[in-house]
């Protein structure tokens, strides 16, 4: 099947949280301009999900419901088809969403007053479920080294050892540098969390999005004290643009972990997901995979375009590697402007509308989050908007 990867979504007035955030930041933007902000997509639905669920209601009623066994094995189908994964539908919990799950996990894995490393620059929900909850963010920024963004060992075992720390909150690919662990790197991670008896809560609702080579390894597939010490988060809705659905499966291998998992959930009087988001997530997993593969090479197209385009009209910015995500880490402070004066450029001069590097905390100041998952042309036009704006 022929995909529409060419079209841009023009959702203004839908209520779109990316392009209600664009025309608040410039109340003014013309017509024609897109932002490339909020990781989701202003590209046509995978047209398996959209006719899945158009039959779906034509004879659906739409209260109370649960998961089937459809639901379960497309899920559990997914997860060993694509990553090699085997998981029993007993050791996933549902939730509504990734960032209520890893909330739901600080509460669950941890007390009030206690350390949550988090590896900085990091996707910005991560500050307010530690602080949110009562507990301490503890900074494990992440360092540059042969121009790839690294996790700084030494530092993660010395913030581990303190026993007031007791959960890593981790990021699977990582957001927003776009970094997918190697395996060696997760083995070091484990075992720092295995001699300091932290709970890993692994965030990987991005580990379809995988550039060509590139390979994810599941956190909790390392081993038998992975798996038992760790809350895997993930989600149908950055890879098939389903955030709406409100539908996530968390994996918590340990039976003890699961339960308190479940009650500190149950606290918040959770029940079930929305019927739709079943359906959609479903149709996901057993449909359109084909899809996906298209909107990956999508993504990895831009990126080079990215990369060579402003390689050559503004070389003082450096295009970090996509290895995973479709969103992409640059680096503009060799620029000399401070952060706000490169966000008053972008939105204003510019019409460029990115998520700005501060929000990932302040080891995030000066660079810009770029979501790829666009149409080509519309790249094109914002690189060209950015580098006139630069005077280049």
């Amino acid at each position: 099947m022929s995909y529409d990867f060419r079209t841009t979504v023009d959702r203004t007035g839908t209520g779109s949280a990316k392009w209600e955030g664009m025309r608040a930041a410039n109340p003014s933007v013309p017509a024609g301009i897109s932002p490339f902000s909020v990781a989701d997509l202003d590209l046509p639905m995978a047209p398996e999900i959209l006719a899945g669920l158009r039959d779906h209601l034509q004879d659906a009623v739409l209260g109370y419901t649960v998961a089937t066994d459809d639901y379960w094995d497309a899920v559990t189908g997914w997860f060993r088809d694509r990553h090699g994964w085997s998981v029993e539908r007993e050791q996933i919990v549902l939730a509504p969403g990734v960032v209520p799950a890893f909330n739901t996990a600080v509460r669950a894995a941890t007390a009030p007053g206690d350390g949550v490393i988090v590896q900085t620059p990091a996707y910005y929900p991560f500050f307010g479920a530690v602080e949110n909850n009562d507990r301490v963010v503890v900074r494990n920024p992440l360092v540059v080294r042969d121009g790839r963004w690294r996790i700084d060992l030494d530092d993660l075992a010395e913030k581990a050892a303190d026993p007031r720390t007791t959960a890593l909150l981790f990021c699977s690919p990582h957001n927003p540098t776009g970094r997918v662990w190697e395996r060696d790197e997760l083995e070091a991670v484990r075992r720092i969390a295995r001699e300091n008896d932290l709970t890993v809560i692994s965030d990987e609702i991005h580990f379809d999005l995988l550039m060509p080579g590139i390979r994810h390894t599941v956190f909790s597939t390392l081993g038998e004290d992975a798996a038992a010490r760790s809350i895997v988060c993930t989600a149908p809705s950055k890879t098939f643009n389903l955030a709406g659905m409100a539908t996530s499966n968390i994996v918590i291998a340990d039976a003890g972990l699961r339960e308190r998992y479940a009650q500190e959930q149950a606290r918040t009087g959770f029940f079930t997901l929305n019927a739709l988001g079943f359906q959609a997530c479903r149709l996901a997993y057993t449909k359109a995979g084909a899809w996906l593969d298209g909107l990956l090479d999508l993504v990895h197209g831009n990126h080079e375009l990215v990369r060579s385009f402003l390689a050559e009209r503004m070389p003082e910015v450096v295009v970090h590697d996509l290895e995973g995500t479709y969103l992409q880490w640059m680096d503009f402070r060799a620029l000399g402007l401070t952060a706000q004066e490169l966000q008053r450029v972008h939105e204003l001069e510019a019409l460029v509308f990115f998520d700005e590097g501060a929000m990932f905390g302040p080891e995030g100041e000066g660079f810009e989050r770029m979501n790829l998952a666009a149409p080509r042309r519309a790249v094109e036009d914002a690189l060209e908007r950015l580098a006139r704006a630069h005077g280049r």
